[in-house]
């Protein structure tokens, strides 16, 4: 509540009086999806889901605090290693940690434990062979602002043992998603995330990034350095078999060209460095875009509205009032994470279904495994009667985002079938 009220505070008198002539005049994206967090219309059977951490610990025992989100996944020497961010909330404090453990053959346990006395968040994992390097992101402490202060590295050795972190040489990079392909690392992410919430017009840079080594990142453009400059931040990628790239970009901060939402954007293998994009209203935040097959699939949040529109269409209104009005507004509905599939030449989005989720949630990350089977990692609010949604939507539970925010969050994993 207490960023919505800031966000509130930054709105002008003519915010207030066009809201009400603007809010009926929303184009959906496409026909609103199902409401309910576990819908009856299951296209692709999960194995239901299995909690794996939530207050007082995790896996192996591990002390945890309230907020469990922020999470990534990774296969490595046949173990599954799990980074979290675990706080008092969803939102920045000094006793924030990260912590990752990893499960084999003899079970979960301990592998480290993070913290610097301020706020840390978007632990990356990559893989590099025989090597495992783990980045995150550095932050403040006040609870209602987002100041970045760069990413840390460090590399793993064995349980408990890693390097002393390192802050990369890109000043105040938030890493987004690491992955390696083909033996090459691959790290995106953005620069210029203070300005997202201050509302100035300021631009964020989405750099795309690779690395032989995992501790020195390069342009995979060299002409190119920066991939999108304007409102996108939280960015993920998909490279198809002919080598073009795919991508779906959160534009949280909005810009005059592309408006407020998302960016589904492709580049041909012979020009990386020239991005053609789409604008989408909906805001598909912590996106994670990954392949099976030949078919290109997103997991992110959905906001669960009429629409699912971030961007209402309150185009007479100057941008710092629209990102204020779709902010606040978007704050106080409720949320899913789900599955979409992307059309890697249309640049669309469509629905596919929702996983199991309610209040705050949506940070995914996701293992491959046999044949066409994936392993989804995911944080929510707990579901214990959430069930209740789908049979009795008068009796459901639900939340909206910021009450969620404010509230115990648990991570769990469930099982994929794809086609």
């Amino acid at each position: 509540m207490k960023k919505m009220k800031t966000l509130l505070s930054r709105a002008s008198p003519m915010l207030f009086a066009a809201i009400g002539v603007f809010a009926c005049n929303s184009t959906p994206s496409e026909p609103a999806p199902p409401k309910s967090p576990f819908d009856t219309h299951e296209v692709y059977p999960t194995t239901g889901y299995e909690v794996l951490v939530r207050f007082p610990e995790g896996p192996a025992h591990i002390p945890t605090q309230t907020s469990n989100n922020n999470l990534d996944a990774v296969s490595f020497q046949g173990r599954t290693f799990l980074a979290w961010r675990t706080a008092p909330t969803h939102f920045a404090s000094s006793s924030t940690e990260i912590l990752v453990a990893s499960e084999g053959p003899d079970g979960f346990r301990l592998e480290g434990r993070f913290s610097r006395g301020t706020d840390l968040r978007e632990p990356r994992m990559l893989a590099l062979g025989n090597r495992l390097f783990l980045y995150f992101a550095v932050l403040g402490t006040d609870p209602i602002a987002f100041q970045p202060q760069g990413t840390l590295f460090t590399e793993y050795h064995a349980p408990e043992s890693w390097d002393e972190p390192s802050f990369l040489d890109i000043p105040d990079f938030i890493p987004w998603r690491a992955r390696a392909i083909d033996g090459k690392g691959y790290v995106i992410g953005y620069d210029g995330g203070e300005n997202i919430y201050a509302f100035d017009g300021k631009p964020l840079r989405v750099r795309f990034l690779e690395t032989t080594d995992g501790k020195h990142l390069t342009p995979v453009v060299p002409d190119a350095p920066v991939a999108l400059t304007g409102g996108a931040s939280e960015t993920d990628f998909a490279l198809l078999d002919d080598g073009a790239f795919v991508s779906v970009s959160r534009n949280e901060a909005g810009d005059a060209e592309h408006g407020f939402g998302s960016l589904v954007c492709r580049a041909e293998a012979a020009s990386l460095g020239k991005l053609r994009c789409r604008s989408d209203r909906r805001k598909f935040d912590s996106p994670l875009v990954f392949r099976e097959g030949n078919d290109v699939w997103l997991v992110a949040r959905r906001n669960v509205t009429a629409t699912g529109d971030f961007d209402l269409g309150y185009d007479l209104l100057p941008l710092q009032d629209r990102a204020v009005a779709y902010n606040a507004l978007y704050s106080a509905s409720p949320k899913r994470c789900s599955l979409w599939k992307v059309d890697t030449d249309a640049l669309t989005v469509s629905w596919v279904q929702d996983l199991p989720s309610r209040g705050d949630t949506c940070f995914p990350a996701m293992v491959q495994g046999s044949g066409h089977e994936v392993t989804l990692f995911n944080y929510t609010n707990g579901l214990a009667g959430a069930v209740d949604c789908a049979s009795w939507p008068d009796r459901c539970t639900d939340l909206p985002w910021a009450a969620g925010q404010l509230l115990p969050t648990e991570i769990y994993r469930t099982r994929l079938a794809l086609p």
